[in-house]
C-alpha cells in the first residue's frame, strides 16, 4: 500500500500508481520499491497462463518514481509556483533485461543527470529482489503549467 508521502507527492491513485514505498533518498537519486501483486488486472490479459508485467507499467513506475523525486528536488520552485508541475518529455533508450512475475518485488532508482533550466534530464534503473536488473532508461521532464482543472 503506498505511503501517505507518495500520494502527497505524486497524483497518481490505484490502479495507476506503481510505487509502493520511498526505500532510499539522496540529492542524487531516489529509490522506491513496488510489490507487484498475483492480482493484479493486468494478468488477465498479458499473456494469460504465463503472466507478465507489461514493459509500458515497468517504465510508467520508473517515471512515477521520477515525479516522487523531483518532488524533493523541486520542492521550493514548486511551492512557489504551485500551477507547474513535471510533464515527461522524452523517453530515450529503454532497455529490457527480464521478465516481471506476479509476485516480484521491484526496486526502482532514478539519478539526477542535470537540470537544465525547466528541464530535468534523469537516468532510470529497475532492479527485482534478486538484483537482477529488469530495465534501464534515459528520460527527460519540464516543469510546465498545468491545465485548468475541468
Amino acid at each position: 500500500m503506498a505511503t501517505d508521502e507518495i500520494l502527497q507527492a505524486i497524483p497518481h491513485r490505484p490502479p495507476f500508481l506503481f510505487v509502493d514505498e520511498v526505500v532510499e533518498q539522496s540529492e542524487e537519486s531516489l529509490t522506491a520499491k513496488r510489490h507487484v501483486s498475483p492480482d493484479e488486472a493486468f494478468f488477465e490479459g498479458h499473456y494469460p497462463g504465463n503472466p507478465i508485467m507489461p514493459g509500458v507499467l515497468i517504465s510508467e513506475a520508473v517515471f512515477q518514481t521520477g515525479a516522487i523525486f523531483l518532488n524533493r528536488l523541486l520542492a521550493a520552485e514548486l511551492e512557489a509556483d504551485p500551477e507547474m508541475v513535471p510533464v515527461l518529455t522524452k523517453i530515450s533508450d529503454a532497455r529490457f533485461k527480464s521478465i516481471v512475475r506476479p509476485g516480484d518485488d521491484l526496486y526502482i532508482t532514478v539519478t539526477l543527470k542535470e537540470k537544465m533550466g525547466r528541464f530535468i534530464f534523469m537516468n532510470g534503473s529497475v532492479k527485482n529482489g534478486d538484483g537482477k536488473r529488469v530495465m534501464t532508461v534515459t528520460f527527460s521532464v519540464a516543469l510546465a503549467k498545468a491545465p485548468p482543472q475541468v
